[in-house]
């Protein structure tokens, strides 16, 4: 308990701080979303205690099985791991935000699986290859535009914002302008389409003064709150 309590405190420090230093913050609001994946349903409860509500998973069974056994029903649950179409259907009934929007298909998909009792519409992040890197997903800034033209038109969605992943680097103003594109590119956006995108999903353990220096509104934190994962032979799921 102690570990995971030095562990919280540790990073809302690190996000304090770099919000205090940021010039493009919001509103000096930053969301602390801790990277769950691959850890037990207990180690969720340990930091739900220290007051965390928002949490992260990649893989859809090991993320079910939480979400059912979980007994606190105001956790926010955020799907952030690559989505495969047959998915689709369970990520729409059981997430209440969805980071990795990585194509049209998919978001047609969720858009049409989403359940009619929810009242809310489900929070979707538009993920972008900002660094162009062919191994990753994303949309690339060649067609976002095209893409979030049709996105914006379906029911049951709200578009609120832009994800990335950019390119490793131990390079503090290298890092900045992975992130630095990404927030104009929102801008330029909400400007095109007369949208009102509010989030910058961006930042990790490594890089999150740099996100936040450049305007992150969620920071995706794992291992440095939870500490090492676990053997993913624990959890049969994709």
């Amino acid at each position: 308990m102690s570990h995971t309590r030095n562990r919280f405190v540790h990073i809302n420090q690190r996000i304090k701080s770099a919000i205090e230093q940021s010039t493009h913050t919001i509103d000096n609001l930053v969301t602390l979303l801790a990277v769950s994946k691959r850890h037990p349903l207990e180690k969720i409860m340990t930091l739900y205690d220290l007051g965390q509500r928002d949490f992260g998973e990649s893989y859809l069974q090991e993320a079910l099985a939480k979400i059912n056994a979980n007994p606190h029903k105001d956790i926010i649950w955020h799907f952030i791991g690559p989505i495969q179409s047959n998915k689709t259907r369970d990520i729409a009934s059981h997430f209440h935000w969805v980071h990795s929007v990585d194509r049209l298909k998919i978001a047609r998909r969720l858009s049409a699986q989403y359940p009619n009792k929810r009242s809310q519409p489900l929070n979707i992040c538009l993920q972008i290859n900002i660094s162009n890197e062919p191994q990753k997903s994303g949309f690339s800034l060649d067609e976002i535009n095209t893409q979030l033209s049709e996105i914006i038109k379906l029911p049951n969605l709200a578009v609120r914002g832009l994800m990335a992943i950019p390119q490793a680097s131990t390079n503090l103003q290298q890092q900045q302008l992975a992130f630095s594109q990404l927030r104009q590119l929102m801008q330029q956006l909400n400007t095109q389409f007369e949208l009102n995108m509010d989030t910058l999903s961006m930042g990790m353990s490594n890089d999150l003064e740099a996100a936040i220096a450049e305007g992150a509104t969620i920071v995706r934190i794992g291992t440095a709150l939870f500490g090492a994962r676990e053997d993913k032979t624990r959890y049969n799921s994709k």
